[in-house]
């Protein structure tokens, strides 16, 4: 990463409200009323998560490594892979990122929101939700998803693919989302849920419902702890 920090900073910023975009946008088209996906397949959903994090990373993975997730960051850093003065303010355009990518989803989809009575489907265009109610159930979901998810990383990594590799790093995430997703949706990522879910507890959306802050932590700090776990696991066996 020769890129200056402000790039990097602009990088991770743009590649997370992408994200957010593209993955948030397919759960939209699946969930909202009167969409032209409404009522589609969890494969739609995959598919957007999976590119989702691809296309940013075939466009930012060589300016700022494309993490576009506090929990990746984090165990990178951990590891001594990420400086720990660049943790902060990767984290903080992260979860502005996923802010402005969820306010521009908003803005695409408001009259379907409007049309839309169901709550939870609303919500779970926003950020993710335990299929079980089961705070427990969430983060051992999560926690093994992102361990899955940062493991693969590094191995995907190490194996020196190139561009070849962001694809593979996005159908990691397309296949977590579809073999792993039933429970939680997944998040795999705090970003990607905290982030959207202030926006929702802002916006002024009909019918939007509860934001389940009761919930909130599980995808914060399960994936955090994955993450970590992922990345020590494999510089314990491989590095």
């Amino acid at each position: 990463m020769d890129a200056s920090l402000t790039t990097r900073l602009a990088a991770e910023f743009i590649g997370t409200a992408i994200m957010i975009i593209f993955g948030n946008g397919a759960v939209a088209n699946v969930e909202l009323k009167g969409t032209k996906g409404f009522s589609s397949d969890w494969f739609l959903i995959a598919f957007g998560y999976g590119c989702g994090v691809m296309i940013p990373a075939v466009m930012f993975g060589s300016i700022s490594g494309n993490h576009l997730n506090p929990a990746v960051t984090l165990s990178f850093a951990v590891m001594g892979l990420f400086p720990w003065g660049d943790v902060l303010p990767y984290i903080i355009v992260q979860f502005l990122g996923a802010m402005v990518g969820q306010l521009l989803l908003i803005a695409a989809y408001k009259p379907y929101y409007d049309r839309t009575t169901n709550q939870e489907g609303i919500l779970g265009s926003f950020v993710t939700i335990d299929a079980a109610h089961s705070r427990l159930n969430g983060f051992i979901n999560e926690c093994l998803g992102t361990f899955i998810l940062v493991f693969g990383a590094l191995a995907i990594g190490a194996g020196k693919f190139g561009a070849t590799g962001h694809i593979a790093v996005g159908l990691l995430v397309m296949t977590l989302v579809a073999s792993l997703g039933g429970p939680t949706g997944p998040a795999l990522n705090p970003a990607r849920d905290l982030g959207p879910r202030l926006v929702h507890m802002v916006a002024p959306l009909k019918n939007k419902g509860d934001s389940q802050w009761r919930y909130a932590w599980v995808p914060v700090v399960a994936p955090i702890v994955g993450a970590i776990c992922g990345a020590a696991v494999f510089q314990f066996i491989f590095a």
